[in-house]
This record gives C-alpha cells, sequence and structure tokens, in this order.
C-alpha cells in the first residue's frame, strides 16, 4: 500500500480528503502547521524517510490574501520556499507531487477562461508568491508530478465565502456583495475526490498544469443570491462594484478556467 502525505490537512481541501480517506486504498499521514513545518527541510525529509512515503498532496498554502500584502515573507515561505522545498525532495526520493495552486496567478483582464498555457500576471504578493511555487516545481521537475490551479474554493471546514454568507445572512436585513468579479466556485469535496481519483493515473516526465473548478459563471454577488435562496435566508442581496469595497489586495475580475485539459487526459 502507497503512503500519502497530506500537508495543509485542516483547511478546507486537506479536510475533505481527510473525510474520503477511507474511500481509497492509500494509507495516508495527515499533517498541519503544527506536526509538520514545511519550510523546514530537514524535519520534511526526516518525515518522508521515517513514513516511507511515496506521495506528497501538498494542500498547504498563506491564502490571506489581503494580509499577504504585508506579510510577504511570511507567505513567501509557505507558498514558495515551501515548495521548493518539497520538489527537491520529491525529486530526490522519487516521489510524486501534487500541489494546489491558484487562478490568482492571473492578473483576471482575460475575456475567455484561462488555459494552462496563457501568461501569468499576479496583481498582488499572493498570487506572487503563488506563481513562484509553481515555477519552482517546475524548475525542478520531480517526475510524475501536477500542479492543480483552482478557484473560489468553499467546503463545510474552514473559513470560506459560503460560509460568511449564511453568518451574515442570519444577522442582516441586507448585504452589499460584489457583482464585478466573476468566475467558478469550487467545491472543496470535488476537488478532493478528483485529486484522489487521478492520482494513479499520473505519470508524466515533466510537471503538468492542469486548471480544475466546478462548472459555471457567476459573480460573488450572483453566489451570495443563490446561498440565501437555498439556505430559505430573508436577507437582500445587493450588488455593489470593487471600487466600494477596497481591499489591501487586489483581486482578479476575471476568474473563470479552461477545464478541457484534465477533462481530457483523466
Amino acid at each position: 500500500m502507497l503512503n500519502v502525505l497530506v500537508t495543509g490537512s485542516n483547511g478546507q481541501l486537506g479536510s475533505e480528503i481527510r473525510e474520503l480517506s477511507p474511500e481509497y486504498n492509500y494509507n495516508f499521514f495527515f499533517t498541519d502547521r503544527n506536526t509538520l513545518d514545511i519550510s523546514d527541510k530537514k524535519a520534511v525529509e526526516e518525515f518522508l524517510s521515517r513514513n516511507d512515503i511515496n506521495i506528497i498532496i501538498n494542500c498547504a498554502a498563506y491564502t490571506a490574501v489581503d494580509t499577504a500584502e504585508s506579510d510577504e515573507a511570511n507567505a513567501d515561505k509557505i507558498n514558495h520556499l515551501a515548495v521548493k522545498n518539497l520538489a527537491e525532495l520529491a525529486k530526490d526520493k522519487n516521489i510524486q507531487l501534487i500541489h494546489i495552486s491558484t487562478d490568482y496567478v492571473f492578473d483576471g483582464k482575460n475575456y475567455k477562461p484561462y488555459t494552462e498555457d496563457d501568461i501569468t500576471n499576479p496583481n498582488g504578493v499572493y498570487g506572487a508568491t503563488k506563481l513562484a511555487g509553481e515555477i519552482a516545481m517546475q524548475n525542478i521537475n520531480p517526475a510524475n508530478s501536477i500542479i492543480i490551479r483552482t478557484s473560489w474554493v468553499y467546503s463545510s471546514f474552514g473559513a470560506n465565502f459560503v460560509k460568511t454568507m449564511l453568518r451574515l445572512g442570519k444577522e442582516k436585513e441586507s448585504l452589499g456583495v460584489i457583482y464585478d468579479q466573476v468566475g467558478t466556485p469550487t467545491y472543496a469535496r470535488d476537488l478532493a475526490k478528483a485529486i484522489l481519483d487521478i492520482l494513479p493515473n499520473i505519470k508524466n516526465e515533466k510537471v503538468a498544469i492542469y486548471n480544475y473548478s466546478n462548472e459555471g459563471v457567476l459573480s460573488w454577488y450572483d453566489f451570495a443570491k443563490e446561498i440565501m435562496r437555498m439556505a430559505k435566508l430573508e436577507c437582500v442581496i445587493n450588488p455593489i462594484e470593487t471600487i466600494d469595497y477596497p481591499t489591501p489586495a487586489q483581486r482578479p475580475h476575471y476568474s473563470l478556467l479552461n477545464k478541457s485539459k484534465i477533462k481530457k487526459e483523466f
């Protein structure tokens, strides 16, 4: 039986993988920042050797998009340098590495869904550090390894837009939600299942990039309205522009991902 390390296992995606793990014939090791510091290369190397790890699924990330603008060193440590560590160790030890990235590597100025080959141009520190991690992994090039870019992740675990809307919808009579940013929400459990399903079929000499999200197109405003409808909450959702809700980090206005590559190959 293959031994699988899942980093960031208390986050949205890692938690969903944990929930699904009994359905798969792998021996899973779930770690978080308290049990394994992936920025400590020596500690990771010892963990990999001690547990004879065959596969790493890296769900760990610095995802506080706004905080990253003033905390670049820590964002870079997790999103870039730690990924570099994992890629080097994966190559040295012939370990398969699946790394999760983001739509934020793009600037959001496209007019059609982004393909894996489109030019990257992140708007802020979060996207830049995630892109640096991608580039480091590609340069090191561990065999049988992939990068999956995803968008607008939500889950019953962790903090996310759906849970925020459900909470605010019970507290407030109305909310203003941005309508000029569009994308596709991704249910973390669907992504987790996709990762676990394609694991046995990943065979490539060079690191490959794939886009994965659920289907459909909407704005945060549309998403919020649907959340209120499904939850039968009376909170009225009003559309506002990005300019009316300033944040430290600039968000991409267009985050649609073209999924044809992952559909075709897997």
